[in-house]
C-alpha cells in the first residue's frame, strides 16, 4: 500500500532516542512471535512466510490496539491511552494531545482499516504540514470518517496543498472540516480556490483565524461563484478588506447552495456592506449571515438595508459590535418592515443602545412578523438632534441691503447718533433686537456681535462690516466648496466600489451566466429560442428570395403570397419592385412571363391579375382545343413548341411552306431564327402586317393580304 511507504528520513527519530534499525529488529521480532503462535493453532498452515524482510508489511493482519501499538514502535512515540480505549467509539477526541507529526502518523496507520469512527479531533496537536500529509493519505484508504478538525496545527502552505490535493481529486468522504487556525496566507489561497471550484463532497468548511487578506478574499470569491456543494463557510478573522471583500460579496452573488456565512471580525466596512446589499438583492439561498464586528456604521447600514429590503430568504443577521448607533438600527427595521416577502428570524445588534421609539417599531414589526427576535444592548441610547440651520446674520444683511439698495450706513445711522460708526455692544444688542425689517433672533444677533467685538471690547464698530462680510462671503464658498468635495469623493467611493462589484463578476462569472441573472423569464426563453432556432441572416433571406420560383400545380396567387412572405426579412427598400421582379422571373409560364416583360411599365397587382386571367383562360378552354396542342418535342426548339401550344396546326394543313420552311412569328418564308419578330409572340392577334429583314441577302416577301397566319387559326 503506498500510504506506508515513507521515507526514510521521515521515520527517523528526530530526539535521537531510537534508530531506525533497532526499531525495525524490536517489530520483527514481536511479529515472528505473533506469526509463530498463530502457526501453532493452525498446524495445517503451509502459506505463512514466517522470514519478515518488511516490518510494515507485517502491519496487514494486524487489526485494532495491537496494530496501533506496532505503529507506535515503528514511529518511535508513546502510544496515547485514550485512543486505545475508544477506537470502537464513533467521535475520536484527541484535542490537545501533542501528538506532533509523528504521533500523527501512527494514528492514521491505525485508522486506515477502522471502520467506526466517523468523526475525528485533532485540534491543536502541532502536526505541520507533514502530519497532514499522513492524514490525507489515510483519508484516501478509509470512506468512514465524514468530520475532521485539524484547527491550530500550523499546517502553513505545505499542509493546506496537501488537504487541497484531497479536495480536487475528490477521493474521500468528508463531509466537514476544519482548518481554523494553521496560518493560511495569500499563498495558500490559490490551493483553496481551485480545488474546491470542483468539489462536490465537502459541505462545511472551516477556515476562520487565518490571513488570507485581500488577494485571499478575490480568489474565495471566485470559488464560491463556481462551488456547487458548500452549505457552510466560515471566513471570520481573515483580514478580509477592501478588493477581497467586495469579491467575496461577488461570489455570494452567483452562489445557489451556500447557507451559511460567516466574515464576522474582518473589514468589510461601508464599502464591503454596499457589495453585500448588491448580493443580497440576487441571491435567494443564504439563511444566516454573520458580519459583526466588520466597522460598518450606520451609512453602511443603510447601504446594506438596500438589499434586505428585497431579499426574501435570509432569516439570521448578526451585526453586533460594530459602530452602529439606533439611526443604523431603526434604518434596519424599517427596511424589514417594508419587506412583504421577508423571512427574518433574528437580528443580533447586541452592543447598540436603543430608544423608546425603537422599541416601539420592534413591537408593530412583531405584530406582521410573530417570528422575529431582535436582541440589541438596551435602551438608553438616544438619536443625536442636528443642530438647526439658522441663516448667517451677516447674509441676512446684506440681502437686506442689497435688496433696498441701502448703505451700511442708512442701516446703522439711527443706532449710532452721534455719526462715530461705533455702537456700545448693549445699544448694539437693543437696537437689532427690536428692529423689525431683518428677522434675527437672540442667538443670531449674539453671533453678529461676536464677530463685529472679537476683541472684547465693549464697542461694535460696524465700519469693519465690510471686511467681516467680504470674509464671510469667502467662508461660505470654502464651505461650499469642501462639502461639495465631500459628496464627490463619497460618489465616487461608492461608483469605484460598485465598478469593482461588477468587474468581479465578469472575473468569476460567465458572460452567459450573468446575461442570465439580469434578464426577466420572456427574454431568457426568446434567448433560447433564437439560440435553437437561429434566425438566417438578411442576405440568406434574400437568396432564398431570388432562388424561389412557382412550384407544379401552384397557383399565381398562392407563388404572390409566397414570395410576399420572404420578402418581409429580405429588408428590401424597394419593395414592390423586387416583388414584381421575381414574380415574372419566377412564373412557370413562359408565354406568360414573356407578355409581363414586354408590357411597358406594368404594376405588380396588374401583372397579378393578367396571370390570373391567364389561368383562367387555359382553365376554360374546350377539351377538343386541347387534344390539338402538340407535345412537347424537347429543349432543342422549345420556343416554336410554345406558339404550336397557343395555335395548333388546322386540320388538313401541313403547316409548311413550299420550298422554305414557315417562320413561327411571322409566317414568313424564312427560319425563324433570323426573324426580327421571333421574340414577339401572338403578332397574328394584333392583325397587322409585319415585314421581316431579308434573308441571305434576298428580299423579303410579301405579307399576306390578310391578317390570319397561313394554315392557322385563331384560339
Amino acid at each position: 500500500m503506498d500510504f506506508f511507504n515513507f521515507d526514510s528520513d521521515e521515520e527517523g527519530d528526530q530526539d535521537g532516542k531510537m534508530s531506525e534499525s533497532s526499531t525495525s529488529e524490536e517489530a520483527e521480532s514481536a511479529l515472528e512471535a505473533t506469526d509463530n503462535e498463530e502457526d501453532k493453532e493452525r498446524p495445517d498452515s503451509s502459506d505463512t512466510d514466517l522470514e519478515i524482510e518488511d516490518a510494515e508489511r507485517s502491519f496487514t493482519p494486524i487489526k485494532g490496539a495491537e496494530l496501533y501499538r506496532e505503529a507506535c514502535k515503528l514511529v518511535g512515540v508513546i502510544p496515547v491511552s485514550y485512543f486505545i480505549r475508544n477506537m470502537e467509539e464513533p467521535v475520536m477526541n484527541l484535542n490537545h494531545h501533542g501528538l506532533g507529526p509523528k504521533g500523527t502518523k501512527a494514528i492514521a496507520i491505525a485508522l486506515v482499516s477502522n471502520t467506526t469512527v466517523t468523526h475525528l479531533e485533532l485540534e491543536d496537536n502541532w502536526i505541520l504540514g507533514e502530519g497532514a500529509t499522513y492524514l490525507v493519505q489515510m483519508l484516501r484508504e478509509n470512506c468512514y470518517i465524514q468530520e475532521l478538525n485539524i484547527s491550530n496545527n500550523h499546517l502553513d502552505t505545505e499542509g493546506a496543498e496537501a488537504i487541497c490535493r484531497m479536495f480536487l481529486d475528490n477521493i474521500s468522504n468528508i463531509r466537514a472540516i476544519k482548518l481554523a487556525g494553521n496560518n493560511f496566507r495569500e499563498e495558500a489561497a490559490p490551493y483553496f480556490s481551485e480545488s474546491l471550484m470542483g468539489n462536490y463532497r465537502v459541505i462545511e468548511l472551516d477556515l476562520s483565524h487565518n490571513e488570507f487578506a485581500e488577494k485571499g478574499g478575490e480568489l474565495l470569491g471566485q470559488m464560491l461563484a463556481n462551488n456547487e456543494s458548500l452549505e457552510v463557510l466560515k471566513l471570520s478573522w481573515n483580514h478580509l478588506r477592501m478588493k477581497g471583500a467586495v469579491a467575496l460579496s461577488a461570489g455570494l452573488r452567483t452562489n445557489g447552495t451556500l447557507k451559511v456565512l460567516d466574515v464576522s471580525w474582518n473589514g468589510f466596512g461601508n464599502e464591503g456592506a454596499l457589495a453585500l446589499g448588491e448580493a443580497l438583492k440576487v441571491n435567494s439561498v443564504l439563511v444566516e449571515l454573520d458580519i459583526s464586528s466588520n466597522h460598518i456604521n450606520n451609512e453602511g447600514t443603510i447601504k446594506l438595508s438596500k438589499g434586505l429590503e428585497v431579499n426574501g430568504n435570509l432569516r439570521v443577521l448578526k451585526m453586533s459590535h460594530n459602530p452602529m448607533t439606533v439611526e443604523g438600527a431603526i434604518a434596519l427595521l424599517t427596511c424589514i418592515r417594508r419587506n412583504s416577502k421577508t423571512r427574518m428570524e433574528e437580528i443580533n445588534i447586541s452592543n447598540v443602545l436603543v430608544n423608546e421609539g425603537f422599541v416601539r417599531l420592534v413591537d408593530v414589526i412583531c405584530e406582521v412578523h410573530p417570528e422575529l427576535d431582535v436582541i440589541y444592548g438596551g435602551v438608553g441610547g438616544h438619536i443625536t438632534k442636528k443642530q438647526e440651520h439658522r441663516p448667517d446674520p451677516m447674509k441676512l444683511i446684506q440681502n437686506y441691503l442689497d435688496k433696498n439698495k441701502l448703505r451700511l450706513w442708512d442701516f446703522f445711522r439711527k443706532m449710532d447718533k452721534e455719526g462715530t460708526m461705533k455702537i456700545t455692544v448693549s445699544e448694539f444688542r437693543k437696537a437689532m433686537m427690536q428692529q423689525t425689517k431683518i428677522p434675527l433672533d437672540r442667538i443670531q444677533v449674539g453671533e453678529l456681535i461676536r464677530k463685529l467685538d472679537s476683541g472684547r471690547t465693549g464697542q461694535v464698530d460696524y465700519r469693519g462690516l465690510v471686511d467681516t462680510r467680504n470674509q464671510m462671503m469667502r467662508d461660505q464658498r470654502r464651505q461650499l466648496r469642501l462639502e461639495e468635495s465631500r459628496q464627490k469623493k463619497e460618489k465616487d467611493k461608492d461608483d469605484r466600489v460598485l465598478q469593482t462589484f461588477n468587474n468581479a463578476m465578469e472575473v468569476i462569472t460567465p458572460r452567459s451566466s450573468m446575461a442570465i441573472l439580469e434578464c426577466s423569464y420572456k427574454e431568457i426563453v426568446d434567448a433560447l429560442t433564437r439560440y435553437l432556432t437561429p434566425r438566417p441572416t438578411t442576405l440568406a433571406r434574400r437568396i432564398e428570395f431570388q432562388g424561389h420560383v412557382q412550384k407544379p400545380g401552384e397557383s399565381a396567387a398562392a407563388f404572390m403570397a409566397a414570395l410576399r412572405q420572404l420578402a418581409m426579412d429580405c429588408a428590401f427598400t424597394k419593395v414592390e419592385e423586387n416583388l414584381l421582379t421575381q414574380f415574372a422571373w419566377g412564373i412557370s409560364d413562359l408565354k406568360l412571363r414573356r407578355k409581363m416583360i414586354g408590357t411597358a411599365h406594368i404594376k405588380i397587382d396588374a401583372a397579378l391579375q393578367l396571370a390570373i386571367a391567364h389561368e383562367a383562360s387555359h382553365r376554360n378552354r374546350s377539351p377538343a382545343t386541347s387534344d390539338l396542342v402538340l407535345p412537347d418535342s424537347g429543349p432543342e426548339n422549345s420556343e416554336e413548341e410554345d406558339i404550336r401550344l397557343i395555335c395548333p396546326v388546322a386540320s388538313g394543313s401541313t403547316g409548311k411552306t413550299p420550298g422554305r420552311s414557315s417562320c413561327a412569328s411571322c409566317s414568313k418564308a424564312h427560319e425563324h431564327k433570323s426573324c426580327r419578330f421571333r421574340d414577339t409572340p401572338h403578332l397574328w392577334e394584333t392583325g397587322s402586317s409585319r415585314s421581316c429583314l431579308p434573308v441571305q441577302g434576298k428580299p423579303a416577301p410579301a405579307a399576306p393580304s390578310s391578317g390570319m397566319l397561313p394554315g392557322r387559326h385563331h384560339l
